[in-house]
């Protein structure tokens, strides 16, 4: 049986992955959870005091 190879996305904040229904644009946000940033690293501060 052939196997086939579907290009998808991956959230970098929540971790869901999904197959977009048209695959010419980049999405703006995570359909899950809405974040503009899905496509970045999230970074964590340190708080000086």
């Amino acid at each position: 049986m052939p196997e086939i190879m579907l290009k998808g996305y991956k959230c970098s904040r929540c971790g869901h992955t999904w197959i977009p229904r048209d695959g010419n644009d980049k999405p703006i946000v995570c359909p899950k959870c809405k974040s503009p940033y899905w496509d970045k690293l999230k970074t964590i501060f340190n708080k000086k005091r």
